[in-house]
């Protein structure tokens, strides 16, 4: 999954199934607890999550993204789990 399709499918709604998805119920809690307080949706809360990550993670985190991307099985949920992580 492209980032492009992680995005349009939290466009689509679909942030509780993403999260669901990576297997961590408490990324999920967490996630909707800071939506909440800060006024929005899940699914705004996790695209606006995607897209901070996307813009400032460090030349580091970048290369290391890459690493875990090219050796997964599916990178979109490798990149969904680190950007929707830092949020913590």
């Amino acid at each position: 999954m492209m980032l492009g399709d992680i995005l349009q499918r939290l466009d689509d709604g679909e942030a509780a199934e993403l999260v669901l998805a990576l297997g961590d119920l408490n990324l999920l809690a967490a996630l909707q607890q800071r939506a909440e307080a800060e006024g929005l949706d899940l699914a705004a809360y996790a695209r606006a999550a995607v897209q901070r990550y996307a813009a400032g993670c460090s030349d580091e985190e970048w290369i290391t993204l890459m690493g875990a991307i090219g050796r997964a099985d599916d990178p979109g949920k490798v990149l969904l789990k680190r950007a929707l992580g830092t949020t913590r």
